[in-house]
């Protein structure tokens, strides 16, 4: 008997973990009782908001200059 199967609309990557990363995935999954692939994700997403914050702050670093103007939150979101 054929069942046709959907195919997922989720992008697949296939990854090589070290040893030691491979044991602690393994462990952190256990301990939040959720497969690895779903911490493995949890992590990445997090990851990238770091990564995206790093650049939010070297962005506002740049920007933080003594000829820096000040402008009040209300003007800003006006």
């Amino acid at each position: 008997m054929y069942t046709h199967l959907m195919a997922t609309s989720k992008k697949r990557i296939n990854i090589s973990l070290p040893k030691d990363l491979e044991e602690v995935l393994s462990e952190l999954a256990g301990r939040d009782d959720v497969p690895q692939a779903t911490k493995a994700i949890q992590l990445l997403r997090l990851a990238v908001e770091i990564d995206e914050d790093e650049v939010f702050n070297q962005i506002a670093q740049s920007r933080d200059t003594k000829k820096s103007k000040f402008v009040s939150h209300q003007k800003a979101w006006k």
